[in-house]
């Protein structure tokens, strides 16, 4: 018999079937080595040597391996077809080193898609483990560590409340903060348009838009103002109106290629809602269970089999006339030979979504999947593009009416990428309309309209951002952008990416004492040269040698620099943006309060920076690095809303703790007026007067409940938004609830709480999801507790990190969290185990002894 490793216990399950009884498959469960997190895992000037250690989590995994081996003489490493999955596999060669001796045989396999032909033929052509992708791969993990060992250590201490600094991810930030900085620097320009709507003799209406005056055709920001606007419209009302040309165009769109790491992590943010994260944990788990091929790839061409099933499928669902009359057949670029994967794809084009025995993010993503490869296989839409224009008989103004008419749907009838932005189509369908007709005027309107800044980066285009200048590959896309909003220098504000006071100034140290370390062309340079490492044309040593070499040097320019020179420089580089030209043109940097002290860049403990008085502690004024620089900024003394009814003034204050509002100020009978703090999410500089009221009436009444008639309430508390019942308080998912939620909805969300058994209900606790069964027996569950969701196994109970969601957790993941709870002493077996062992050993306390630690602590 053999033994097959893979990484995953569901992966493993479903190669099992496959391959029966002559075969033992287990689980690495990812990487069982790794560096040490500690100074000296790299070894710069000892040939960049490599210190590995085994994870406390993988020690059984690899002695399961170890002990299986014992029987068998074959180690078969299936692991994932890339660089990482290569890395894997040479991991477990190395760590398994003192079990193949005497002859054993170790062989690597790689299969695209977990299906029986796949993996038997996969098995039929084994190979060595390459040890090129192996080198792209420690180049990597050497540059990422040698950088975050080296360059972090710096910034805590030249940046106070500063975190780590990635190698990718600073630049990744990087292209963040400066998005946001060209808004704030952008200036708004105002312009006009004139639409008219128009009717046929045939009383049939559609809609035109003005395009030329006097003679002229209109440029944009021609018409600049109202009166312009104005002038334009009472010069098509004054003239009659004829049709000049009617031009109907046939045209063809055709499909889009099939889905690659980066297009379905973008499809699945614009259409699902899904970040990257969550796109390639539902993408893994299909995999694994053989409905996708492999997910981490830059290929969009499609095996020949692949291509001539889904004509098949399109065939046999929509008819023949959806089937185009040769294949398509789809090229890209590969980066090197050996990390070319075909795309993502399903392993059974006949297998539609209706049809998938999988629930949530699963199913919704392999619809995607299944569409856009059906897709990408079918005949071209054809079209009809009609342009009309309408005008006067001396030329003077003319309008512009356009539309389209679908003639054959083609792929359309199963797909259409979504858009990153709200640009004109062709327009809608228009009427019969025939040259030299008159025009009849409807109405005749004016809209004014203003540039607008460029949109921030949502996970999708900035997956697409990364993907042009050549940052990251897929494998990393989703790590990136979960790393930076984990370290806060992110945060997500309505699927969009907002820079943090700290992103902001890790971006602005970084680019001034570190720039070619976050320069897009050097990063992009620097993964070509790993892709170069893999197809063996590079040495990884030499690049190594020739980065450190330049690194260090840098490192020694920061040794002597002070604090207040690196703020004193931030604060100068980010001048422009922190101190815009005032309406008066006084100077920006003179305090607003006191008319004396000059503003300038502070930071907090916590790490977060502020515009702050130099006149500190006298005068006291601050406002958040975001907050437009002016009188209305919010200080500790608070920026003045309004007044209640009676009279009271409604403020917004700065406090220790973060903005909040108050209603009057402390006075000798009154020493703690009514205070409540700002929820996440809600900007202290644009908070109205109503919204500040909302907030200080809180807890909101919402009406006797039907049962028993108490008050149900709904408020905000230390761990969140809720709404209360008696004793019983539930969780709401969103802040803005708490001001809209009526009586149905409290009472089915407090009856949700008491079916999952929560404090005070008397029932038992209902897991928000089953995961599978553990390996040594017992189910895996995912449960809601009092300080956030945690993964459960008999007695074992592990608090989920904050990046992942209960929905979102897999088998594997919880199980490599119940392990290394387990491994710290939590209960379940190896803890009884544990418990069993201490007191085994623990001497009996006697009076004795008793007596005389007494004396000792005395």
């Amino acid at each position: 018999m053999a033994v097959v490793v893979v990484e995953s216990p569901a992966k493993a399950k479903t190669i099992n079937k496959y391959l029966g009884s002559d075969y033992t498959v287990l689980a690495s469960y990812g990487h069982v080595r790794d560096l040490p997190p500690k100074d000296g895992s790299v070894e710069p000037d000892a040939g960049f040597d490599m210190k590995w250690e085994v994870a406390a989590d993988s020690r059984k995994h690899v002695r399961a391996i170890a002990e299986a081996l014992k029987s068998d003489d074959t180690l078969i490493l299936a692991t994932d077809p890339d660089r990482e999955g290569e890395a894997i596999s040479w991991h477990l060669k190395e760590a398994l080193a003192s079990s193949l001796k005497k002859g054993k045989t170790v062989r690597r396999v790689t299969f695209n898609a977990i299906t029986k032909s796949a993996v038997t033929e996969a098995m039929s052509h084994p190979r060595d483990v390459d040890m090129e992708l192996v080198e792209a791969y420690l180049a990597r993990r050497a540059l990422d560590y040698l950088v975050g060992f080296n360059l972090s250590p710096v910034l805590w201490r030249k940046l106070p409340g500063a975190k780590s600094a990635g190698r990718v991810q600073s630049v990744c930030l990087r292209l963040i903060v400066e998005r946001e900085l060209e808004i704030e620097a952008f200036k708004a320009r105002e312009y006009w348009t004139v639409s008219a709507t128009l009717a046929t003799p045939r009383g049939q209406e559609y809609q035109a838009r003005l395009t030329v005056l006097g003679g002229k055709k209109l440029d944009r920001y021609d018409l600049a103002n109202e009166t312009a606007a104005e002038l334009a419209v009472q010069a098509v009302r004054s003239r009659d109106l004829t049709v000049k040309s009617v031009e109907a165009k046939p045209a063809a769109r055709n499909p889009y290629p099939p889905f690659m790491t980066s297009t379905l992590q973008q499809e699945a943010s614009r259409k699902l809602g899904m970040g990257a994260k969550a796109c390639m944990s539902a993408a893994q788990r299909l995999y694994e269970a053989g409905h996708i091929t492999y997910m981490r790839t830059d290929g969009i061409d499609m095996a020949p089999e692949a291509v001539m099933a889904a004509r098949d499928a399109i065939k046999t669902r929509f008819g023949a006339e959806y089937v185009p009359d040769s294949p398509r057949m789809y090229k890209n670029k590969a980066k090197n030979a050996q990390e070319a994967h075909e795309c993502i794809r399903p392993t059974d084009m006949m297998l539609s979504p209706d049809k998938l025995k999988a629930e949530g993010e699963q199913k919704k993503l392999y619809d995607l999947v299944w569409k856009r490869t059906i897709a990408s296989q079918m005949a071209a839409a054809r079209l009809e593009r009609t342009t009309v224009d309408v005008g006067s008989a001396d030329g003077e103004v003319e309008l512009r009416a356009t539309g389209q008419v679908v003639l054959f749907d083609g792929f359309l009838k199963v797909y259409d990428e979504g858009r990153d932005d709200d640009g004109d189509e062709d327009g809608a369908r228009l009427p019969q309309i025939m040259r030299g007709e008159t025009a009849d005027k409807r109405a005749i309107a004016p809209e004014q309209h203003f540039t607008q800044p460029p949109p921030r980066y949502t996970e999708a285009t900035l997956v697409k951002r990364m993907e042009e200048l050549g940052i990251g590959r897929p494998s990393t896309y989703a790590s990136i952008v979960t790393t930076i909003q984990d370290r806060d220098y992110v945060r997500k504000d309505k699927g969009r990416l907002v820079p943090e006071d700290k992103g902001r100034l890790v971006t602005a140290f970084l680019t001034n004492y570190f720039r070619r370390y976050v320069e897009y062309d050097f990063t992009a340079d620097l993964e070509n040269e790993l892709d170069e490492i893999s197809a063996g044309d590079r040495d990884y040593k030499e690049v190594l040698a020739r980065f450190w070499r330049d690194f260090t040097a840098a490192i020694a320019e920061t040794a002597d620099l002070r604090i207040s020179e690196v703020l004193e420089k931030i604060d100068e580089f980010l001048a422009p943006h922190l101190y815009p030209p005032r309406a008066d043109g006084s100077d920006p940097r003179i305090c607003p309060t006191c008319g004396e002290g000059r503003l300038n860049l502070k930071t907090a403990r916590s790490g977060g920076a502020f515009i702050g008085c130099s006149n500190y502690p006298n005068c006291r004024y601050t406002r958040p690095l975001s907050a437009p620089n002016g009188e209305e900024a919010v200080t500790p003394d608070g920026k003045p809303l309004g007044e209640d009814a009676g009279g009271n003034p409604i403020t917004v204050r700065a406090g220790r703790f973060g903005p909040y509002v108050q209603r009057g100020e402390a006075t000798e009978d009154q020493p703690k007026p009514d205070r409540a703090s700002l929820p996440k999410g809600w900007a202290a500089d644009s908070l109205t007067l109503e919204r500040a009221l909302m907030l200080l009436d809180l807890p909101r009444p919402i009406g006797p409940h039907p049962d028993d008639g108490a008050l149900v309430e709904a408020g905000i508390g230390r761990y969140g938004p809720y709404v209360k019942h008696n004793s019983t308080y539930a969780n709401l998912p969103e802040v803005e609830e708490v001001f809209t939620i009526g009586m149905n909805r409290a009472v089915e969300v407090l009856a949700q709480k008491a079916a999952r058994g929560g404090r005070g209900t008397g029932a038992a606790v209902a897991p928000l999801r089953e995961l599978g069964a553990h390996p040594d027996g017992g189910p895996v569950q995912v449960m809601a507790g009092r300080y956030g969701p945690y993964v459960k196994w008999e007695k074992v109970n592990a608090t989920l990190p904050k990046e992942l969601t209960p929905e979102a957790v897999t088998l594997e993941e919880a199980l490599a969290l119940i392990a290394e709870k387990a491994a710290k002493g939590g209960k379940g077996k190896s803890g009884r185990a544990t418990a069993r062992t201490t007191k085994a050993k623990a001497k009996p306390k006697t009076a004795r002894t008793a007596k005389s630690k007494k004396a000792k602590d005395s």
